[in-house]
């Protein structure tokens, strides 16, 4: 909870205090819980700690790591269940929420399908023994255990992405050890003991999941330092911790998802979808939409759709209030105005909007570079609007925004034309492209698309990242290729060289 006293416990930080009498803007400065100074040497109780941790969780694997196929998809769907079941989830989604102070209390439990597509996806997939065979080149691969995981847990997620992990990791036959976000730190807490319960009563070890009660940096460095992987799912200092390490890690690069919209579209799907992706959890997944390119035949149509979805067009001068409010003199993120309901960052900002305005909108045309805010990336309830004569005008400002962040992250368009999808894909820097889909109900992994289910969105090297991939259960195997002898495959010299072949060579 918030370090200051006077806030009510229990209550949703991103509405007044009716307990408290101070303006509603003070309260929300005073919510801003700053991270301790934490760039300290390692004490010698944290190393302890750590080192204890990393052999309890070996001796935890060890019990598993001969267990059947069977026994593991059983293992899997005990923990979904424990951490999945609408009582539980709920209870520590909505606390994650209230511990941090920024995020959609009502909207974030209906993220425990996460946890259910997981288990779906580990149920179909085989984690132990032999796991693919190729007939026609002599392959057989065998999967082998990670080891032990360090998962940092970033604080917009604290009870969701546990159990998102757990369930393949231990499928997998690893161990984790989470490393939560200090704010917080309590519900990740509460999460892995959920998730120790679960394998109590499916006859695990409870050791295959710990977490650290109380994290700071240089705990968790030594900690990524002894594990044999790390899974970093968070902002970019996180990242760059797991990646100088000296370790594997699979880290995640940042969003600023930007959605073409031609015309083509079905505008009021568009408009739906849009609204859907900006609002969930108050916008603050990196793959929420935040730049929305709409060709000029369709603006005012698409515009005035999502005004009817619950959206509110500010004005020059609200925009520029809003720029102000929304980033530091340093150009960072200001707390009070992070994922959170439109009508705090407007009140944050010095002006007022309807309370039945959902998102806010700025119109941006031509406004794209480093020096202009709001083509970056927003993490809250608020998109930028830009339009385009034609597709290559879009294409262009695709290519503007991107240079300016969100490389290798994902992208979206509403279109039927299927040269337009087409290019659009060939053009864009991003790891992911959704298709006529809401962007952050769909990038990680829906019912209805293919995307594997995930909580960490690999965003290749373009974002730093070794992987594009949704990073899932397979990102946790080592693997065992056996090779047997074939037939033989060695084409002519004239079918590799082709027209090269024999060529004078000076």
């Amino acid at each position: 909870m918030p370090d200051d006293a006077s806030i009510t416990p229990g209550r949703p930080l991103d509405q007044p205090d009716p307990n408290d009498a101070r303006p509603w803007r003070t309260q929300l400065e005073n919510t801003q819980r700053r991270t301790p100074d934490m760039a300290r040497e390692l004490t010698e109780d944290e190393r302890a700690l750590a080192e204890d941790m990393v052999a309890r969780a070996r001796v935890a694997q060890k019990q598993i790591e001969d267990w059947s196929q069977a026994q593991l998809d059983r293992l899997s769907q005990a923990i979904a269940w424990h951490a999945g079941n609408e009582k539980t989830f709920t209870r520590l989604a909505q606390q994650g929420v209230d511990e941090s102070g920024i995020g959609d209390r009502a909207g974030r439990p209906a993220k425990r399908f996460k946890i259910h597509m997981v288990l779906r996806d580990v149920l179909r997939t085989p984690s132990t023994g032999i796991v693919e065979v190729d007939e026609a080149r002599g392959l057989v691969k065998y999967a082998k255990p990670a080891g032990v995981i360090a998962s940092l847990i970033p604080m917009t997620n604290p009870a969701m992405t546990p159990p998102v992990t757990g369930v393949s990791s231990a499928n997998a036959r690893n161990a984790v050890i989470f490393s939560p976000h200090p704010r917080t730190a309590q519900t990740t807490w509460e999460m892995t003991e959920v998730m120790r319960n679960a394998c109590r009563v499916a006859g695990a070890p409870e050791d295959l999941f710990q977490a650290i009660r109380q994290p700071s940096i240089p705990l968790t460095q030594y900690l990524m330092q002894i594990c044999d992987l790390t899974l970093a799912t968070g902002g970019k200092p996180m990242v760059q911790a797991a990646y100088s390490s000296g370790k594997p890690a699979y880290g995640v690069g940042a969003g600023n998802s930007s959605i073409v919209i031609d015309e083509t579209a079905d505008i009021d799907i568009a408009a739906q979808n849009t609204r859907i992706s900006k609002t969930s959890d108050f916008g603050s997944g990196c793959s929420a939409d935040g730049n929305i390119i709409i060709q000029r035949s369709i603006y005012d149509q698409m515009v005035a759709a999502l005004e009817a979805e619950g959206g509110y067009l500010c004005s020059a001068e609200e925009k520029a209030l809003l720029e102000k409010a929304m980033w530091d003199e340093k150009g960072n993120r200001t707390f009070p105005t992070i994922a959170c309901r439109p009508q705090q960052t407007a009140d944050v900002a010095g002006f007022s909007i309807p309370e039945d305005r959902k998102f806010l909108m700025v119109e941006n045309q031509g406004q794209i570079g480093p020096e202009h805010k709001f083509s970056k990336e927003k993490l809250t309830t608020l998109m930028a609007l830009y339009h385009f004569e034609t597709f290559d005008d879009a294409l262009e400002t695709v290519s503007q925004i991107y240079a300016v962040g969100g490389t290798g992250h994902s992208c979206g368009i509403y279109s039927h034309n299927d040269e337009n999808i087409d290019r659009l894909a060939r053009l864009a820097p991003v790891s992911r492209m959704m298709v006529r889909q809401p962007q952050s109900k769909a990038n990680a992994g829906a019912w209805t698309n293919g995307m594997p289910m995930t909580s960490s969105l690999g965003c290749g090297i373009w974002g730093g990242n070794i992987t594009n991939e949704n990073v899932t259960m397979k990102h946790m195997m080592n693997y065992t290729w056996v090779s047997r002898p074939i037939a033989e495959d060695r084409p002519s010299e004239e079918e590799l060289f082709g027209e090269f072949f024999g060529q004078e060579v000076a």
